[in-house]
């Protein structure tokens, strides 16, 4: 399995998590939720369907609105199939929540991670980010080494797109440290409360520590021209 492959069956267990979609409703969700998927085709999503399907982590069913399989039926188009998640499905999404090894620091995937982060234990949250700051401190300093070895030889230009590739990934780098204070804040908060006002459904992740109230979203991975 390819990491873009993974990533994408990720994204549509988590999505599944949330509610039954049919694959058109997928899709949409996909593109608008998760950016990183906007230039995917149906020719990506339904063969992905197939192997979750395969797997038995998704069912198929058929669409709940009588009206739309009669008009399916009497324009000789097959009925919408609605996707729904497995109690197998959800046991191995929950499994991939748990993961925090070094591909879930790398861009595409931390995308995809990060918005799940509702659904993750605060623990995993924490090594996640952790994990991806400590990722892009090491190709902070492999860019600031390599722009110091060729300044001289670079045109204006060239410096100049160099230059905004390190202050993209400074950026995302102090976007990391705050989330990251944010997270021990609301962690040390818990702690201190009494247990009886610091009990948490967990299946919403335990979210107490991300300011929301900043409306903080991922930087887009693109946006760093310097990888």
């Amino acid at each position: 399995m390819s990491r873009r492959s993974g990533i994408l069956e990720f994204a549509v267990l988590g999505l599944l998590r949330e509610s039954p979609m049919h694959g058109y409703e997928l899709r949409k969700r996909l593109n608008t939720s998760l950016g990183i998927f906007r230039a995917f085709s149906y020719g990506t999503l339904y063969p992905c369907l197939k192997t979750l399907v395969a797997n038995g982590w998704l069912a198929e069913e058929p669409g709940s609105a009588p009206e739309d399989a009669l008009a399916a039926s009497l324009a000789g188009r097959r009925a919408k199939i609605v996707y729904r998640l497995t109690a197998e499905g959800k046991e191995h999404f929950e499994e991939l929540l748990s993961h925090t090894g070094p591909d879930t620091w790398e861009d595409e995937h931390f995308a995809a991670r990060f918005a799940f982060f509702g659904q993750t234990e605060r623990e995993v949250r924490m090594r996640v980010l952790e994990g991806r700051r400590s990722r892009l401190e090491e190709r902070l300093e492999k860019m600031r080494a390599s722009l110091a070895r060729t300044r001289e030889r670079l045109d204006d230009y060239t410096l100049e797109l160099q230059r905004h590739g390190m202050e993209s990934v400074e950026r995302e780098v102090r976007w990391l440290n705050e989330l990251i204070e944010s997270e021990r804040a609301g962690r040390d908060q818990r702690r201190s409360a009494p247990e009886s006002s610091a009990q948490h459904d967990h299946t919403t992740g335990d979210a107490g520590g991300l300011p929301r109230h900043r409306g903080i979203a991922p930087p887009d991975p693109s946006d760093d021209t310097a990888k």
